[in-house]
């Protein structure tokens, strides 16, 4: 059962369970029109826990844009309504079925954690203190409420690295020559390749995984380094920088601080302890995966969520 399954992560879940023969029911917030989708969320009438009968797993990944800026009051309350509300619906639900509970995988974000310069971030690091974090700490805390009844996990995500997601500003700004340090630019940024993400959302599920886990690249990558593999792999220049000022001066100081200037070395460790081995262990390697190279044909360019993923 995924909930958000429209969304750049949730298309490429469901493509790649199915591609393995795993029957995928779909929650969506309209009416009904496949045999595997079920309205939810689109009145005030609470989830039938009957929906979720019989499931090995709920995922949820609900939750608007935090690339969108900049973060109005309204817009702030999107991003908190977006993602507590569907949560707060899944779990009651979820914990509704008793002792029959499926697993509950809900998502959540590496914002949680701040910004923390010069810090190691494992799942044990305490919560930030940014809108962000706070706002990763209440959907923490939705998902939670099904605890006691079933495994619940916590995807503490990063950026992925794809151009629906946190390319898709990059590429263009790169592709006319605009591209260069942002802020200080050796912030370190966490980044997950699309692959892997949904690699480990499948780990999370088969291995039993519960509490909070790091969905972060394993090698430390700063914003200069992505910025510079991106401009390496389009042939264009890496000059122009983006003073911290004029990023906050744009796009609002809780914005730019805790999306573009935060500083968050975030380790995955309860993945690598499990036993996950990541497919892009670089953000180099997760960057030419996804965007082709100065030669590269339009095929190479396709969406990773069209192809088999697992």
């Amino acid at each position: 059962m995924v909930a958000g399954a429209s969304g750049l992560i949730g298309r490429a879940l469901v493509a790649s369970l199915r591609c393995d023969g795993v029957e995928v029911t779909r929650l969506v917030r309209r009416t009904a029109s496949a045999p595997d989708e079920v309205e939810w969320l689109t009145d005030t009438r609470p989830l039938d826990p009957g929906v979720l009968a019989g499931a090995d797993a709920v995922v949820g990944l609900n939750g608007a844009s935090i690339g969108r800026m900049p973060w109005t009051a309204g817009y702030r309350s999107t991003l908190l309504w977006s993602r507590i509300t569907p949560t707060r619906t899944l779990a009651s639900a979820i914990h509704a079925l008793g002792d029959d509970a499926p697993a509950f995988v809900s998502a959540s974000a590496v914002g949680y954690y701040g910004s923390a310069p010069g810090r190691v971030l494992t799942e044990n690091a305490p919560r930030g203190e940014t809108f962000l974090a706070d706002l990763c700490g209440e959907w923490e805390q939705a998902a939670l409420a099904a605890d006691g009844k079933t495994r619940v996990a916590l995807l503490r995500t990063a950026p992925v690295v794809h151009p629906d997601g946190v390319l898709r500003p990059l590429i263009a700004l790169t592709r006319l020559g605009l591209a260069g340090p942002i802020g200080r630019g050796t912030q370190a940024w966490p980044w997950i390749s699309l692959v892997d993400e949904v690699r480990a959302i499948r780990h999370v599920i088969d291995a039993e995984i519960d509490g909070p886990v790091n969905l972060s690249g394993p090698v430390r990558a700063t914003a200069n380094d992505l910025g510079i593999a991106l401009a390496v792999r389009m042939n264009r220049p890496f000059l122009f920088r983006a003073p911290a000022w004029t990023l906050r001066a744009v796009l609002g100081s809780a914005a730019a601080d805790a999306v573009l200037l935060t500083d968050a070395h975030v380790v995955p460790a309860v993945l690598e302890a499990t036993g996950f081995r990541f497919r892009h262990t670089t953000v180099d390697s997760a960057i030419a995966a996804v965007v082709p190279g100065q030669d590269a044909g339009r095929s190479d360019a396709s969406s990773v969520s069209d192809r088999r993923i697992a």
